[in-house]
């Protein structure tokens, strides 16, 4: 029995709780009219979701009506059959293949009494297989024959304990559906819809400018060997990369999609677990999982390889560890996955310190005495990139704060994005939500309404003794990312934290419809402004994927033409291929011979701008010879005259194809020149 529940007083009804519950969805509808938001609600997007909605209940039937299956396990069976439809049978094999590893390791230390304990282990393991690789991956050894045995070994070492983790986990979902078998139907239909973002191919800007180089040097090299004069991001942390890579070895192919989707189930389940530490009954978890299902900003990272969903995996197995944990005895596991933040992203770890001092309390003389080997421990999972970085560039961090470090691969500056320093204040949380194009790259309510939606709700969780302190760290967590940056994608993690508090407990406080209804009206609406968290779902990308399943040709030239034309290149081609365009450095998948000329390669950068003065084009010539690039990408539309000229005149240079406003130039090098007799 929960704290909640242990301790929960009768349903009273009193008109200052009702008003406060219903306060947030007020202010949302009062926000949403105020400043215009329904007029960019994306109709035709939503009309989508519905329609899968409907085709994945229709599917489903079946399997309710005659095999007689729980509606949830029933939908949750279609979305699988669909993710292995649209992201591949053989990607989603080498995530499993990946995840169960992860889970045998993890299961050896995650407490058998702990909530959730399934995603944590497998969580916790995952970030074990990666931080070790992280240290070894500049060595060539990382094929399919030598990854297979290791992780089946890794497998079969615990399949004693895998298998008793099996029955948990179903007799788990029995009683996690039984509770409200409506309301569990209702999330895995929101989960399923969530993963649609695992169906597209991959075509976001940071992915294909430089997400992509690792997993692909890892295919076709064996190894990873960085160039901080290509990328200024080619030691920026590599947790997510390293596993992203290992399923595309494994697979053959890329598989994002497939990965993505054990992070989003991963999350799914260890945030139903904090719910359940923090005393929450089981009406109240399956809340708390729709919520998070529809949360926006899921499809979009579904799409996408940021870091911000698999630290919401991590981030949600912390917070429960922390919450189940109040003795102290587990700290190792909580510093492995506080390590774990910290290799995905700095500022994911810096979020999270207000929760380690929420766990320190607990055992201050413990966390002493072993303190040495919780830092020996941190740094093994965690210390990979940095050291990389600190050895190769002199900056642990590169290319964050090299004013301070003075790197000499990047300029000696502080790395800032203007764009995004609007101001931190007390009004940021009602902008962010109603103006969500401000303070992200998104559409109005793109980012959903949980900072206004529950803004009653979490002042109620202050009131309740049981959720007053975790109220406290969530709002912390959610707003420190904000502080030096109001950029809204760093603070996702720790905002959907404050589902925990806000409905920890809530039902008793309320009780009846009253409860019910602001969540269902959040849930919508939510759902509704779906596609505005970003262009992948606000644009017909999705309807050409459900058309043609399995076939990344169908979708790729419409947006991203360079990912076309590069499958197009001869198979035995290893030519430099450079793209002019410092807004459409789409060459990371090269595995090392892309040259992009955005701000994130100074020294090309600087020379494109050099070259562009020069009308007559010799500079760009220059440049050609410098790099000795054998394929150029134009986009046409947009090229200077100087790079026009440049490919017009040099006879060494053709056109040999072009797509959707992009243009693919071959240049023949002089040793591969033939010579007139």
């Amino acid at each position: 029995m929960s704290r909640i529940e242990a301790n929960m007083h009768p349903v009273t009804g009193s008109p200052w709780k009702t008003v406060l519950w219903l306060l947030g969805p007020a202010l949302v509808l009062v926000g949403l009219t105020v400043h215009g938001v329904w007029r960019v609600l994306p109709w035709e997007r939503f009309a989508l979701s519905l329609v899968l909605a409907a085709v994945a209940t229709l599917v489903a039937w079946p399997l309710a009506r005659f095999a007689r299956w729980r509606w949830a396990s029933a939908l949750a069976t279609v979305w699988c059959a669909a993710l292995v439809l649209y992201a591949g049978p053989l990607p989603v094999l080498a995530t499993a293949l990946i995840a169960t590893a992860g889970l045998a390791l993890g299961l050896r230390w995650i407490p058998a009494d702990a909530p959730a304990r399934i995603a944590i282990s497998a969580v916790s393991g995952y970030a074990v297989i990666t931080g070790v690789t992280g240290w070894l991956v500049s060595l060539p050894f990382h094929f399919a024959v030598v990854w297979l045995p290791v992780l089946a070994i890794l497998i079969a070492s615990n399949r004693r304990g895998l298998k008793s983790q099996y029955q948990d986990a179903r007799s788990d979902w029995r009683t996690f559906v039984d509770a409200s078998p409506r309301g569990a139907a209702a999330a895995v239909m929101l989960l399923g819809l969530a993963s649609t973002g695992a169906w597209l191919p991959t075509m976001q800007m940071d992915d294909l400018t430089y997400h992509l180089n690792l997993p692909a040097q890892l295919v076709h090299h064996a190894r990873y060997l960085a160039d901080p004069a290509h990328s200024a991001w080619v030691y920026s942390p590599w947790m997510g990369d390293i596993g992203q890579g290992l399923a595309w070895l494994l697979a053959g192919r890329e598989a994002r999609g497939a990965m993505n989707t054990f992070w989003l189930v991963s999350a799914a389940v260890a945030l139903s677990g904090c719910a359940r530490a923090l005393g929450a009954v089981p009406v109240e978890r399956i809340a708390v999982v729709a919520l998070f299902a529809c949360f926006p900003p899921l499809v979009w990272l579904m799409a996408g390889m940021q870091t911000e969903l698999p630290a919401m995996a991590v981030l949600f197995s912390l917070v429960a560890l922390v919450l189940h944990d109040r003795t102290g005895r587990h700290l190792a596991a909580m510093t492995l996955l506080m390590a774990a933040l910290a290799a995905l992203k700095p500022m994911h770890a810096l979020a999270a310190l207000p929760l380690l001092a929420y766990a320190a309390r607990y055992a201050p003389g413990r966390v002493l005495r072993i303190l040495p080997r919780l830092a020996a421990l941190f740094v093994v999972i965690a210390g990979s990139s940095y050291a990389h970085a600190w050895w190769h560039t002199g900056n642990p961090v590169f290319p964050l704060f090299n004013a301070v470090f003075q790197s000499p691969h990047y300029p000696l500056e502080n790395m800032s994005d203007t764009r995004w320093l609007t101001g931190f204040g007390p009004s940021l949380p009602w902008h962010m939500t109603f103006e969500s194009s401000r303070f992200v790259e998104a559409w109005d309510g793109g980012i959903g309404f949980l900072w206004i939606g529950l803004a009653g709700a979490w002042c109620l969780a202050l009131r309740r003794r049981a959720t007053r302190a975790f109220a406290c760290i969530a709002i912390c967590i959610a707003l420190l990312p904000l502080v030096p940056m109001q950029y809204a994608r760093y603070a996702f993690p720790g905002l959907l934290l404050l589902l925990l508090p806000a409905l920890s407990g809530s039902r008793a406080d309320i009780g009846g419809r009253i409860w019910l209804w602001p969540i269902v009206m959040l849930c919508v609406l939510s759902l509704a402004y779906q596609a505005n968290s970003g262009w992948t779902h606000h644009s017909a990308a999705l309807k050409r994927v459900v058309r043609a399943p399995g076939a990344p040709d169908a979708v790729l030239p419409y947006y991203v033409a360079e990912r076309t034309l590069i499958a197009r290149l001869p198979a035995d081609d290893t030519g430099v291929v450079l793209a002019t365009d410092p807004q459409r450095g789409h060459v990371a998948e090269l595995a090392g011979r892309g040259r992009s000329m955005s701000v994130h390669a100074p020294a090309l950068a600087a020379a494109r701008e050099a070259a562009d003065r020069d009308s007559g084009g010799e500079a760009w010539r220059a440049v050609f010879e410098q790099l000795d690039a054998r394929w150029i990408l134009v986009t046409e539309d947009g090229a200077s005259p100087a790079l026009m000229r440049a490919l017009a005149l040099d006879p060494s240079i053709e056109q040999v194809d072009s797509l959707q406003g992009i243009a693919l130039w071959r240049r023949t090098p002089p040793g591969d020149r033939p010579v007139d007799p």
